[in-house]
């Protein structure tokens, strides 16, 4: 696979902890989302991906559509 911004081939994988906080201080009370995924690195142009898993993409979801209505209304 090569790298989606530079094309090259020269990447590592690695594991990695990331934990995701919604912004501002209205979503103080919302938790945090734990991710442990395999993170994919250029090693020529720093570039990274990784895939957030179903269930804490679900999680995302609900707090992003729910700050969205929140804002219509």
């Amino acid at each position: 696979m090569t790298c989606l911004s530079c094309q090259s081939a020269n990447q590592a994988e690695l594991f990695a902890e990331i934990l995701i906080h919604f912004p501002g201080l209205k979503n103080i009370d919302k938790p945090a989302v734990w991710l442990f995924p395999r993170l994919l690195v250029c090693l020529d142009c720093d570039a990274s991906q990784f895939m957030v898993p179903e269930q804490q993409l679900a999680m995302i979801e609900i707090v992003t559509v729910a700050e969205v209505a929140a804002t219509r209304d």
